[in-house]
């Protein structure tokens, strides 16, 4: 088995690394939290989490809050192993060179 075998190419872009990584460690996060926290704009945040959720790695939640519209973002069981794979295979190829 090669060293990159396990890195997967749809965490290869900053800004879904960095959805996955904060979902890892919250049981949800909101829309506007993410915005603040990766400092990206709505578009932006929009396109990758439906990068994540078309891989079923993500899954999308949306809800109202008295009138105004709340979406709520979780991993999946599935995310949470690809990712998991994905972090191993990246220490192996740095703990290996």
């Amino acid at each position: 088995m090669g060293l990159i075998d396990n890195i997967n190419k749809i965490f290869d872009h900053r800004i879904r690394l960095g959805i996955m990584s904060i979902l890892m460690v919250n049981e949800f996060v909101d829309f506007n939290r993410l915005k603040e926290l990766l400092e990206v704009t709505d578009g932006n945040l929009a396109s990758h989490t439906k990068t994540l959720e078309n891989a079923e790695y993500i899954k999308i939640e949306k809800s109202f809050i008295g009138r105004k519209p709340n979406t709520k973002y979780s991993v999946t069981k599935a995310g949470r192993i690809a990712f998991k794979k994905h972090i191993e295979a990246l220490e192996n190829l740095i703990n290996k060179t």
